[in-house]
């Protein structure tokens, strides 16, 4: 015994030395591409990319099995919904884009929840008293979860496995365990924090704590079990949708709302439903196509990025000059005005999209942006929202060279703070929103969905399908879908290079949940840039009027997922996020 100390003592001191001796340590070398990034994921039968290796290893094992890219893509985001807490689960909502090789078509879900029809926009400004906007926890900013009915949408259309099958290793690792990885661990007791200073806004957290809290936030490696969650999955695998939303698990959602004095009720639950809706995509150049979801999201402000930067040649500047970071950061300010004055749910507003997304229009933006200076003050176009969020992204791709892009969460964090009792998973927060300005297109009422962050994207060449991916992380992905774009197709970096390139995130100016006509707090906002944007470049754009702040984590940059299909061999390309846990798999 006295050995094993001896030596576990020794072991301890070893490492403590190698740690504090390799801390100034740069990369290594590499054979081919950039030192600071790694080789793309190559593969010919199917590919996922997810932000937890157990998810990918799950939804290849389906693709194995004969599942499609959409059955796998489910069994994925049930995995995640378990091991990624932070970032998804069945309590929030759920978005997608599917290439069918079929039909030879993009498909676009829009799959989120609305708001209690019985809660009228009086009842919530009594219950909000003196705020001025909607909380981030308890029940006043809980939407009906979509999710679930979304995995159901597809899986009637794209499927080939059975539910049970789909649900089945998600089932197995809640009711086994599985070790928590590093990032979700970090992410577990950010969370934790948070919800400890907001107890008297959430309410009921008893639930909660019980769930994933129980002996305090879980740590890395530790053996993680979610029996609740498993109950939960195994009634939807057997009984189908209508147990979610009518049936057994509609009931308990609907007595827990009672219980802690929440609007939603079964009668929410029940009326629910998913939109299939026409994906837009806008031209970048030399045939290539970004395409995204329409409003009630923010996919469509990626758009209008690509139509304001497709009239300025970047290429004849480094990709990491002040020039570029300055053109994306202005092209990004002025589509966020316009996100925060017309994206709203269209089944209430009138959204001029077709003006949004015109050519004529991405030139006015354009004519607007000083090459030498900051803007001190855009505005919204004239036609005669931000906000943080941990979401997750994910793509697979199968055999038959169908590719799904998804992407889900439930808003602010881990969600409201709400467990129901015995369901094992959290209620998303994204009623948070809304606007309380009764002319704004995005002004609560009941039974309407909220402006929503989470957007998967797509890239066309020629018509013909070439990437799907996604950069989850609230206002982030937007922009950081253009950057991506951007990286690979003015500066020739592969799939991989394209996500670990450091990044710019830009947050203030306008937002969706203001009050029309009045101006933001912060109208020239702050340009956060990693530390891998060169100081000379940090230097010259605070000196065109840029308030710069140098972000050495990189949570607020958001999570990448992507795969990339050859048209000619068929052969796949995938790639991760280095800032997350994630990984690629494929056969």
């Amino acid at each position: 015994m006295f050995r094993k100390l001896i030596n576990c003592v020794a072991a301890i001191i070893v490492a403590s030395f190698s740690i504090a001796i390799a801390q100034d340590i740069g990369p290594g070398g590499r054979p081919v591409g950039e030192t600071w990034s790694r080789s793309p994921v190559i593969a010919e039968h199917g590919m996922a990319a997810t932000a937890h290796p157990l998810a990918s290893q799950v939804a290849i094992d389906v693709l194995k099995q004969g599942g499609s890219a959409v059955d796998a893509a489910i069994a994925a985001n049930a995995t995640l919904g378990l091991m990624e807490p932070t970032g998804n689960g069945i309590g929030g909502d759920l978005f997608a884009i599917i290439w069918d090789p079929e039909t030879e078509k993009l498909y676009g879900l829009n799959a989120s929840g609305r708001s209690p029809m019985g809660r009228s926009f009086e009842d919530l400004l009594s219950a909000l008293g003196d705020a001025d906007s909607l909380p981030p926890f308890g029940h006043l900013p809980v939407t009906v979860p979509g999710a679930v009915d979304g995995w159901f949408e597809m899986h009637e259309r794209f499927g080939k496995l059975s539910m049970r099958k789909n649900l089945a290793p998600a089932i197995s690792y809640a009711e086994n365990g599985f070790p928590v990885s590093p990032v979700i661990a970090y992410y577990l007791q950010m969370n934790l924090d948070r919800f400890e200073e907001r107890l008297d806004m959430i309410g009921e957290f008893d639930n909660a704590r019980e769930t994933y809290f129980a002996n305090g936030a879980p740590k890395t490696g530790e053996i993680f079990k979610n029996p609740d969650l498993a109950n939960t999955y195994d009634i939807i695998a057997r009984k189908g949708r209508d147990a979610f939303y009518k049936g057994e698990i509609a009931r308990a959602m609907d007595a827990y709302f009672k219980r802690i004095g929440g609007d939603l009720r079964l009668e929410d639950f029940a009326a629910h439903e998913s939109e299939w809706v026409e994906p837009g995509c806008v031209e970048y150049k030399d045939g290539v196509e970004l395409c995204e979801l329409p409003p009630n999201g923010q996919g469509f402000a990626a758009l209008q990025m690509v139509n304001i930067l497709k009239n300025v040649d970047l290429t004849q500047w480094d990709r990491g000059s002040p020039e570029v970071h300055h053109y994306i950061t202005e092209a990004k300010r002025l589509a966020f005005e316009d996100v925060a004055r017309f994206y709203a749910d269209p089944a209430f507003a009138e959204i001029p999209v077709d003006w949004l997304l015109s050519d004529e229009y991405g030139r006015e933006r354009f004519a607007l942006i000083d090459p030498e200076k900051a803007n001190p003050e855009p505005a919204p176009g004239d036609p005669k929202i931000e906000g943080p969020g941990d979401t997750t992204y994910l793509t697979v791709a199968d055999k038959n060279g169908m590719m799904v892009s998804l992407i889900q969460s439930n808003y602010r964090g881990m969600g409201a703070g709400l467990v129901a009792d015995g369901l094992g998973f959290m209620f998303q927060d994204r009623g948070e929103l809304y606007s309380l300005d009764p002319d704004h297109p995005n002004v609560y009422a009941p039974g309407k969905r909220p402006f929503h962050t989470i957007i998967p994207a797509f890239v066309k060449k020629d018509g013909a399908p070439l990437i799907s991916f996604g950069l989850m992380g609230g206002a982030m992905q937007p922009q950081g879908h253009v950057q991506i774009l951007i990286n690979l197709f003015d500066y020739g970096m592969n799939l991989q290079e394209a996500g670990d390139a450091a990044r710019l995130n830009h947050s203030g100016g306008r937002a969706s949940t203001d009050r029309l006509g009045e101006a933001p707090d912060n109208a020239l906002g702050v340009l956060n840039v990693e530390a891998g944007v060169p100081e000379a470049t940090i230097d010259a754009l605070r000196a065109m009027g840029h308030d710069v702040n140098v972000v050495e984590n990189g949570v607020m940059f958001g999570g990448y997922q992507a795969i990339m299909r050859n048209p000619e061999t068929g052969v796949y390309w995938g790639a991760t996020e280095m800032r997350k846990d994630g990984t690629v798999a494929g056969y």
